[in-house]
């Protein structure tokens, strides 16, 4: 599945996403200031999230409670290994049965269960975004 959008779209693609995704686990892949903390939020929001929703990048998960359940939202831009991922018990959250949202997820690739959806936005001229979701 191919969108093209603006962030006035957000809601709409957000939407789309949660209908189009077969399992909980979405990889988020693009370059910095595309936009990937900006859907999470967008999408946390449909899965009923009231917290204030921001980017994990220190703590490289953040824990929201949804309508259906919990809720991890990794980002993984500042790890320097995978072993980092071990150390906060990664897998843990990966077998929960929760949604599972990673920023950066090529920094785990060998962690990855195959299981997951791939989500990959870039930008257009126009200061639109294309989400392409590659399940």
């Amino acid at each position: 599945m191919t969108i093209e959008y603006t962030l006035q779209d957000l809601p709409e693609v957000a939407e789309k996403v949660i209908l189009n995704t077969t399992n909980k686990i979405i990889l988020f892949n693009a370059e910095m200031g595309m936009g990937k903390t900006t859907l999470i939020k967008e999408i946390c929001k449909h899965l009923g999230v009231k917290d204030v929703i921001s980017s994990p990048t220190y703590s490289l998960v953040n824990e929201y409670m949804g309508n259906d359940g919990l809720i991890y939202h990794f980002d993984f831009y500042r790890i320097q290994n995978e072993e980092e991922a071990h150390q906060i018990g990664f897998e843990e959250y990966i077998d929960s049965g929760a949604w599972v949202f990673i920023e950066w997820s090529e920094k785990i690739s060998k962690l990855l269960p195959e299981n997951s959806t791939t989500l990959e936005i870039s930008i257009l001229e126009d200061n639109k975004r294309v989400l392409s979701l590659q399940k």
